[in-house]
């Protein structure tokens, strides 16, 4: 009992107020390792966190359902009826400025991106040249009538002779007619013994002489004749002439004409790049001309949009260059072939791998009148447009829209 008594003592350590800890020696000197920094512990959270944590997170969740409500809304009774795209952009049918006729340039009547009228002079070529060649059309005309006026005069001369070789064969038969009653006479007379045969013989050369006068006489009116025709046919080549002539003036005169180039419509020139004396030739373009009344929009939809899409459908139209409200347009028509058809190297899918391809087709969509007048749209631009497909009219008035 003592024994264990001992050894419980000794393992109980007594305990003593004034004890203290056994201090750790210092290391030596070389044996010193520079104490790291000491990092102070973060502070106690705040006791207000976890209860604005409470307050904040209902709040969250509250405006997360509350914003996807609103748009679940918004696509039920709108977004679902809107088809969109942002493959679209403002197309106008712009006009190339070319001369019909070469020459130099003697005045530009325009500067760039000024508005002008149909028929306002833009370019205005020499017109010296063209001019000359009109004025040696018209004088060469004048001197083919004068021909005419001659041909008509040789004509009536031919047919004056023509008369005149008809009246001298009534003439020589009345000649003819008389030496033949002579010869009878003669010829009666000598049968008788009472004529000589000198007067028959004189009756006979006579006959013979009066018809070969007749004779004569049928050939000068054919060669009078011939001549008629000749002049005729004379006459007729110079009045083909004439009208070759005319058509020559007609082209000189529509050249001179060209050497003015106007506006065909009204618009906005623009990429003008040509000066005073600048030698240009038929066909070279001068500068372009954009309608700005005749603006439209060629959107590229998807072909998995288009199935409710019909011409007359309203168009919310979001311009990328205007901060502003959306303007109401129109589809036109819709493009009877995709996009790719009508590229200059079609895809061809009957050989080789075969990778789909979600194909876009054009569709025509135009601005209302008051947007054009603004003059604020320019060819180019980019543009976001949504259909509605609620406006689609009934089928009776597609046609109408076409």
């Amino acid at each position: 009992m003592s024994v264990s008594s001992k050894s419980g003592a000794a393992l109980v350590r007594p305990v003593d107020d004034d004890f203290e800890e056994p201090v750790e020696r210092a290391a030596p000197a070389d044996a010193v390792v520079a104490a790291e920094p000491q990092i102070a512990p973060d502070p106690a959270p705040a006791a207000t966190k976890p209860a604005r944590r409470k307050i904040l997170l209902p709040v969250i969740v509250l405006a997360a359902l509350a914003a996807g409500g609103w748009y679940g809304y918004d696509w039920w009774t709108n977004g679902r009826f809107m088809i969109s795209t942002d493959d679209a952009y403002i197309e106008a049918d712009i006009a190339s400025i070319s001369p019909k006729v070469s020459g130099y340039i003697e005045k530009v009547n325009v500067v760039a991106n000024q508005r002008v009228k149909a028929g306002d002079p833009l370019v205005t070529l020499d017109r010296e040249d063209y001019r000359i060649a009109a004025d040696q059309a018209k004088a060469a005309i004048e001197t083919e009538k004068l021909s005419l006026k001659r041909f008509d005069a040789q004509i009536a001369g031919a047919k004056a002779g023509v008369a005149q070789a008809k009246a001298q064969k009534t003439a020589l038969e009345a000649t003819v007619r008389g030496a033949e009653t002579t010869l009878k006479r003669a010829s009666e007379l000598e049968a008788k013994a009472v004529g000589t045969v000198a007067s028959l013989d004189s009756a006979t050369v006579a006959v013979d002489q009066a018809r070969a006068n007749l004779m004569g006489a049928d050939a000068s009116i054919a060669t009078a004749n011939a001549n008629i025709a000749v002049l005729v046919a004379q006459r007729a080549e110079a009045e083909s002439t004439i009208r070759s002539l005319e058509l020559a003036r007609d082209k000189a005169e529509r050249d001179l004409g060209f050497t003015v180039l106007k506006a065909p419509y009204d618009g906005i020139v623009g990429n003008l790049a040509i000066q005073e004396g600048d030698l240009v030739s038929a066909g070279q373009r001068l500068a372009a001309l954009v309608p700005a009344d005749r603006l439209y929009i060629d959107a590229n939809f998807k072909e998995t949009q288009i199935a409710h899409m019909v011409p007359g459908s309203k168009v919310r139209i979001h311009v990328d260059a205007f901060d502003e409200e959306a303007i109401t347009g129109t589809v036109q028509s819709i493009s009877p072939a995709s996009g790719s058809v009508f590229s200059l190297l079609p895809a061809e899918n009957a050989t080789g791998n075969f990778t789909k391809v979600i194909q876009r087709v054009p569709v025509r969509i135009v601005f209302p009148k008051d947007v054009l007048e603004s003059g604020r749209l320019r060819a180019g631009l980019s543009v976001v447009v949504d259909v509605d497909t609620r406006t689609a009219p009934e089928q009776q008035d597609i046609a109408a829209v076409k």
